[in-house]
């Protein structure tokens, strides 16, 4: 027990290191930038290929257990969108890319520990902290909602794609439901979900790489550390942000 609260007190002095004044604006635009590339547009691929099937998937469960005369099919283009905007396109897309954005950095971050790159900077004068980890956490709270809308609007085309090529329903009653008792601010509650999960993300990922200790092999320990740490908060938060933005 003791231990956790260590890890979580030398998480959140890590955080204070990051958050500090940076010391060339320039630099770090630059760096933002990069990061942005590498963690956001670098994930679009991958983000829509899961998503375009899991709206498929969504759609052709939801016309094989709810096929019912009594039932009508705009249901199911309603429960696609809902599904999509409140849970899939931020929660499950985060835990995914918690595997792919937060292994790189982890990796990334802890090779540049057991190389004594850090060192460098820090004998440099340079806040390593700051330097290396700020751009991440910038770049990822700023791409992570473009990719959740991203997700969104190809999971619920996925889901009319299967309406056409399998015939299992209607597609205009698919695209009626998708029209139904639509509130903007789920889609509020979806961009706020992404970005407190990208911050979790990077921050965790970037907190395990910095503090990686030994050999090559302590990387890859640490790195499978931050994406377990990293899902395993996200539900949490899930379920907190669910609480206060929802009820």
């Amino acid at each position: 027990m003791l231990k956790f609260f260590e890890l979580i007190g030398r998480y959140f002095l890590l955080m204070g290191k990051v958050f500090s004044r940076p010391e060339k604006f320039s630099i770090y635009r630059r760096r933002i930038v990069y990061e942005m590339e590498a963690i956001g547009i670098d994930s679009i691929g991958l983000t829509a290929i899961i998503s375009i099937f899991i709206g498929a998937v969504i759609t052709l469960q939801m016309c094989i257990n709810l096929e019912s005369p009594f039932i009508p099919q705009s249901l199911i283009g309603y429960a696609t969108r809902e599904t999509m905007i409140l849970e899939f396109s931020s929660t499950v897309v985060a835990l995914i890319l918690s595997g792919k954005v937060g292994s790189a950095i982890a990796s990334e971050i802890g090779t540049m520990r057991i190389t004594e790159q850090i060192d460098a900077l820090e004998i440099m004068g340079i806040n390593s902290a700051s330097y290396l980890i700020l751009p991440k956490i910038v770049a990822a709270v700023f791409f992570f909602p473009l990719l959740t809308i991203l997700s969104i609007g190809i999971g619920i085309v996925g889901g009319y794609l299967i309406a056409i090529a399998t015939g299992i329903m209607i597609p205009s009653n698919y695209i009626e439901g998708i029209l139904i008792d639509f509130r903007p601010y789920s889609i509020t509650y979806s961009l706020i979900k992404s970005a407190v999960f990208a911050f979790i993300i990077t921050s965790i990922s970037a907190f395990f790489g910095y503090y990686a200790k030994g050999n090559s092999l302590e990387v890859g320990k640490a790195s499978t550390r931050a994406v377990v740490a990293g899902s395993v908060v996200i539900m949490i938060f899930n379920l907190i942000l669910t609480q206060i933005l929802l009820i």
